[in-house]
């Protein structure tokens, strides 16, 4: 044991010593005696808001998803929220998705809060992320609270704090009650004295009045109309989008529905995918063999939380093919414009927003329509606090980010995976309506902006030590940064962190109206993109890779995009 830092074992005395049940502390002397690196992994650190909020494996610990973490968390929170709104009426909204605890965490947030004086609206039933976002909103709260992990391993839990603008917490409020979580040195500072008279439960009825929002975002009724038998596939992938996605189609127009039945109840094991992540193929396999046994002519899923969203389509051949995230931002943000160009909006008053991780092809669309479009650090609460400045004096048309989010219209702040599945239908819709396929409309794109393609590596490392290899990674690009990446050379480097943009050839150095995040970002010589970011809820690094080319002719499509494709596989060999 003397090979462990000895604040590490303060930590999980205190626990032992502290008022806890005996469950956990059974666990943790358990770790002390079999497990000694759990043991670090569970006490090195406390859990933090990152862009997702407060995320992490289950189990007993200061760095881990439990009860008492969430209490810790709920009650700092509480007591932000009565030095923010003194004398006023507070109000919280709260639900959760399918993930194991997610009951007994939801529960634990609105004990903790009731006891503090808060009023707690809570559904009744779980629903998806966009739901909680609107209900913010809807009921005047002050903040809202979402339990879910997204679309993480079974093992892994989070807590998704939103402000009264119905976005999630950013700054000074993120790190604000981070402090008042800090001073919380003992449990017994946690109030759980939960007073029920504070609750009020939102029921079903609430679903009609965030669909009817919904439907208000359709843009073509007459031609949904028209192709009210378009076949669709839907997958929840056991989670919380179950009910909602059906009776968004539905409400848009679409007759023709099949819900994967095998994934359709909600289950926090996820018994049927490796991750619930509908990024990943192997998630969609379900989906894709109803989706040849009905002759679908689109298939949908959405992660556990509902606000992620994939969508596949047959290609010319006949084959499933899945679309990326930038894939389906880039399609929608066309359809969007074009349909609002159509009906004479655009004035100059309209903008769009997009990550600095997500194809530049969105920019160059709204470009091409002129139409602003503002550049974020990743993270949805990033493109909310955008709509937030400019709320009442522009109008936000639509955006997202690559990692399959996307958000139309206002009424929602978060990325909206329920609304995104019908608008994505509505425009294949459209588009079949005119002889055209989702491939004749993204080649129609790219012979106008030029072709786009992106790739992604996503590496894990576990625990403490993993999370200080990648901080020596990113120091590392920042103190030896590469001259060359695939044989071509770098142009230009970007440290968001530092704030500046560096022209490699020239020395000159610009500031960059961003706030400081831990990303470096490449332009190579060709007009090539690397982007590496580390997670901020886990120990994790992504490397962003895009190319482009020109395209003169849709019968080039294939072609063009297997020589990208090759660029990528270059790039991505170099990075591992």
């Amino acid at each position: 044991m003397n090979t462990i830092d000895p604040s590490i074992l303060v930590k999980a005395q205190a626990w032992l010593d502290g008022n806890v049940d005996q469950d956990t502390k059974d666990a943790i002397e358990k770790l002390k005696k079999e497990n000694p690196s759990e043991l670090v992994d569970s006490f090195y650190q406390d859990l933090e808001f990152g862009t997702g909020g407060l995320r992490g494996l289950m189990g007993v610990g200061t760095n881990r998803m439990n009860i008492y973490t969430v209490g810790m968390a709920t009650q700092g929170l509480a007591n932000y929220l009565l030095q923010c709104f003194p004398g006023q009426t507070i109000s919280v909204a709260i639900t959760h998705d399918s993930r194991i605890n997610n009951t007994v965490f939801a529960q634990a947030t609105m004990d903790v809060l009731t006891a503090n004086g808060i009023q707690v609206y809570y559904f009744r039933e779980m629903r998806p992320t966009p739901m909680l976002s609107f209900a913010v909103r809807h009921f005047g709260c002050k903040s809202g609270v979402m339990i879910t992990a997204s679309h993480n391993p079974k093992e892994y839990n989070g807590y998704k704090a939103y402000w009264e603008d119905g976005a999630q917490v950013v700054a000074p409020h993120d790190k604000n009650i981070i402090q008042e979580v800090q001073k919380i040195t003992s449990f017994d500072m946690v109030n759980w004295n939960s007073q029920a008279d504070l609750v009020t439960y939102i029921d079903e009825d609430f679903d009609q009045i965030y669909l009817k929002e919904v439907k208000g975002l359709s843009l073509s009724p007459d031609a949904i109309q028209a192709q009210k038998d378009l076949t669709i596939v839907f997958s929840p992938i056991h989670g919380a989008s179950g009910k909602m996605v059906p009776a968004a189609l539905k409400t848009f127009g679409f007759e023709n529905i099949h819900v994967v039945k095998e994934q359709a109840e909600p289950d926090g094991t996820f018994p049927t995918v490796k991750y619930p992540n509908p990024e990943e193929a192997e998630a969609l396999t379900l989906s894709v063999e109803l989706g040849k046994k009905v002759n679908a002519e689109l298939i949908l899923a959405c992660d556990p939380d509902g606000d992620r969203y994939a969508a596949v389509v047959p290609n010319e051949k006949g084959e499933f093919e899945l679309l990326n995230g930038n894939q389906t931002g880039t399609l929608l943000t066309y359809y969007i414009l074009n349909k609002w160009k159509e009906a004479g909006k655009l004035d100059g008053k309209q903008f769009m927003v997009n990550t600095i991780v997500t194809t530049e092809l969105i920019n160059r669309i709204a470009e091409g329509f002129d139409v602003k479009c503002f550049n974020v650090l990743t993270g949805f609460k990033n493109i909310a606090a955008i709509i937030r400045e400019l709320e009442g004096k522009e109008t936000f048309v639509g955006g997202g980010e690559e990692s399959y989010g996307y958000l139309v219209g206002d009424f929602v702040r978060d990325k909206d995976g329920v609304s995104a599945c019908a608008m994505v239908a509505e425009a294949i819709a459209y588009y079949k309506n005119q002889g055209k396929t989702v491939f004749d409309v993204l080649a129609e794109v790219y012979q106008q902006f030029e072709f786009y393609k992106e790739a992604l590596i996503s590496v894990t490392k576990k625990g403490k030590d993993g999370a200080e290899q990648i901080q020596a990674l990113m120091m590392d690009f920042r103190q030896n940064p590469p001259k060359a990446m695939n044989g071509t050379a770098v142009e230009k480097i970007i440290d968001v962190k530092a704030g500046t943009s560096k022209n490699v050839k020239t020395g000159k150095t610009e500031k960059l109206d961003l706030d400081s995040s831990n990303v470096m970002q490449f332009y190579l010589e060709d007009g090539s993109k690397i982007s590496a970011r580390p997670s901020g809820t886990e120990p994790k690094i992504k490397y962003y890779f895009s190319v482009h080319a020109p395209l003169t002719s849709t019968a080039d499509y294939r072609k063009v995009e297997a020589e990208l494709s090759e660029k990528l596989e270059g790039l991505k060999r170099y990075f591992s």
